[in-house]
């Protein structure tokens, strides 16, 4: 297979691009024939990578598989600060055990989605530079920005006008990223949107470090499952990289209608026409449609056989069961866990639904539990659970059921 042109190279670069400054400064250095070193910067301050994190990496893969070296940057030591892109409040430091623990997990999930070959990767951590740094370093670096310049932040500007506080040690973040920059050489950075101005101090860095400016790719944040927000484990509207198959197939299932279209072109590598054919034709089918986006995720992050389980799988817990059986047990998937019920929480048979809920399914609290219940979230063998403090009769082999997807089988102990 020949090598695809500049031009194609850059079509398939800028697809699913917010902003590229410039598309003309990549032209260039893509038809230079040199390996460009592609960075992207991820601070581990939380374990799992969702699919909202996947939208970047694999444009860092489409680099790769030009020739081009990824270059992503552990920021075990910005972490510590917290990135206050998009936050209405500071956020709290994290230590350096959290944050080593959290990008213990973040090179394997990542290996979900990049080449780990040595010619086409590097990782790097900024703490091999950050943290040697003195204090005439810092300086040095300040001077390099205006207060006015870094005012001009929209999350900066918008906690001022609100008479929130700023800390100085947020105003360090923009800074130390595009350090990296400088240290790395780096020829293009990718990040989401939110990361715009961040990315942008590092092209500033590097002129002042006499480095060609980086070129900065910034791509769409993903909207979370609820079709609100962006894509957070902390807002519980996430698909995590490591979720297994049928748990990804009912979270994408679960999406907006609306949002169909941009997870199938920020996570998937479905052409245009087929895009267009299962979004926006008015013969298209939605239920179809987004069962055609979730299967082909989860052969990204699987195997097409894992795909296919978990659709047939999904019809037969949400579509009536088999050859149109409509009862209870034809119903249910067939690896439910047993939950061991301790004999101090039964008395004459009963429970308390609240203490039941909470420790088959490790809700949180009791308020947690009491709010699903009142939603009609939790069923016992079928029947919906309707009085959070009238106690409930149980047996071994009860099905108790939260939602759709989540089921536990009763062991009394």
């Amino acid at each position: 297979m020949s090598k695809p042109t500049t031009d194609q190279q850059l079509q398939t670069l800028i697809r699913g691009c917010e902003h590229c400054f410039t598309t003309e400064e990549l032209e260039k250095r893509l038809d230079s024939g040199k390996q460009l070193r592609v960075k992207l910067g991820m601070d581990p301050t939380a374990p799992d990578l969702t699919l909202g994190h996947t939208v970047v990496l694999r444009k860092l893969r489409q680099f790769q598989d030009f020739g081009h070296k990824a270059v992503l940057i552990i920021g075990d030591y910005t972490a510590r600060i917290g990135d206050p892109s998009g936050k209405s409040k500071t956020r709290p430091m994290l230590t350096p055990e959290q944050v080593k623990q959290n990008a213990e997990t973040y090179m394997k999930q990542a290996g979900k989605v990049l080449d780990l070959s040595d010619e086409k990767f590097e990782v790097r951590h900024n703490s091999e530079w950050l943290e040697p740094m003195s204090c005439a370093d810092v300086l040095r670096l300040m001077s390099q920005m205006t207060v006015a310049r870094m005012m001009e932040r929209d999350t900066f500007a918008t906690r001022q006008k609100a008479g929130k506080e700023i800390f100085m040690h947020e105003m360090l973040y923009p800074l130390m990223q595009g350090h990296d920059s400088v240290m790395i050489k780096a020829d293009v950075e990718l990040g989401g949107t939110d990361q715009t101005f961040n990315n942008l101090c590092g092209r500033d860095l590097q002129r002042n470090a006499n480095q060609p400016p980086q070129i900065v790719m910034t791509l769409p944040l993903l909207v979370g499952t609820d079709g609100k927000l962006k894509m957070s484990k902390s807002m519980g509207n996430y698909v995590a990289v490591t979720d297994t198959p049928t748990d990804m197939f009912g979270k994408v299932m679960r999406i907006p209608d609306p949002l169909m279209r941009s997870y199938f072109e920020l996570l998937t590598d479905t052409p245009e026409e087929k895009i267009a054919a299962l979004t926006d034709s008015p013969d298209a089918n939605p239920r179809d449609s987004k069962e055609e986006l979730a299967k082909t995720i989860i052969e990204l992050y699987h195997s097409k056989e894992a795909a296919t389980a978990a659709a047939q799988e999904f019809k037969r817990v949400h579509g009536g069961g088999t050859d149109g059986a409509t009862d209870f047990e034809s119903t249910l998937p067939d690896d439910i866990p047993e939950v061991a019920i301790p004999a101090d929480m039964i008395k004459d048979g009963e429970v308390d639904p609240l203490s039941v809920t909470v420790h088959c399914f490790n809700e949180k609290s009791r308020g947690v539990a009491k709010r699903l219940i009142a939603e009609s979230g939790i069923r016992l063998n079928g029947e919906v659970i309707t009085d959070p403090q009238t106690p409930i009769k149980i047996k071994t082999g009860d099905i108790l059921q939260r939602g759709k997807r989540k089921f536990a089988k009763i062991a009394l102990q």
